[in-house]
């Protein structure tokens, strides 16, 4: 049960992904609410949630989710596309403040983007296999094809920093898009964090007739309208961002960068042994 009334507008927003792609969403935040402080979990030493069981996934998330709430956040961000499509529903459940994913936004935009005409989708296995960008758009636009293709090696290959124009990063998602590429969706919606990084590359294979949508954005605008409505924007001029990684911080802190656009400054450890002391088994 949510008790708006206990939160203020001073409380910071908390994230959490499964690695540094959500820092894309932070982006995002930031550069639409400048003035918010964010609370970052990546949680690199378990990353990838894509090839993981659903239960695995929903157990992570809660953990996650738990930290999350000891920053005594007045709202939580899974800014991962996976753990939003298998675990969102639970997670509302538990949860004492509003829980805001990426699938509906970004599902909502793309209707609005697509027109009536194709969408496709990008994701990880476990979002493809979930379906849950496939209901969310049949559920405000049964009349749009739909198509969902996974791309599982997109995650390492930027985590690695390989380059857009990198041959094995062209080659993988030449063989990923093919299907997508013939049947040419107004929108293709980019269904994981670190895909934004790709979308030069993606977009060049695509053609200019598929626009690329960036679940960051749609997000965006979620967490702040809700801030508006409920009266807790903050007022400062610019906001403070503190990340924590269950893995190296030094080697998050060093690609974060890619992910944010700007430093992160100082990255905290928290072990995923931590984690787990935090949430009850779901």
């Amino acid at each position: 049960m949510i008790d708006l009334q206990r939160l203020s507008s001073d409380q910071p927003i908390g994230v959490f992904d499964s690695g540094l792609g959500g820092l894309t969403v932070v982006r995002q935040i930031l550069r639409l609410m400048p003035g918010e402080d964010v609370v970052y979990l990546g949680d690199s030493a378990r990353v990838p949630y894509g090839i993981k069981s659903p239960e695995t996934i929903r157990a992570f998330a809660h953990e996650d989710a738990a930290f999350l709430l000891r920053q005594n956040p007045k709202l939580i961000v899974v800014a991962c596309n996976t753990a939003s499509a298998v675990a969102m529903d639970s997670l509302r459940q538990a949860m004492p403040v509003e829980v805001v994913g990426v699938v509906e936004p970004a599902a909502q935009r793309a209707v609005e983007l697509a027109a009536g005409r194709g969408i496709g989708v990008i994701g990880t296995e476990a979002t493809i296999t979930s379906g849950a960008y496939q209901r969310a758009l049949h559920a405000l636009n049964g009349g749009s094809e739909i198509m969902a293709a996974a791309a599982p090696l997109l995650v390492p290959i930027v985590e690695e920093g390989r380059p857009q124009e990198d041959p094995i990063t062209t080659y993988v998602l030449t063989d990923y898009l093919h299907e997508l590429q013939r049947k040419r969706p107004a929108v293709l919606i980019l269904g994981c964090t670190h895909y934004p990084l790709l979308s030069l590359a993606i977009g060049k294979l695509m053609g200019p007739d598929t626009a690329l949508l960036d679940p960051g954005e749609a997000v965006a605008r979620r967490v702040q309208e809700f801030l508006r409505s409920h009266d807790l924007l903050a007022g400062r001029a610019a906001g403070q961002l503190q990340c924590y990684s269950t893995d190296n911080p030094e080697r998050f802190s060093k690609l974060a960068t890619r992910f944010l656009g700007r430093d992160v400054g100082q990255v905290k450890r928290i072990g995923t042994e931590e984690l787990a002391k935090l949430s009850k088994p779901v």
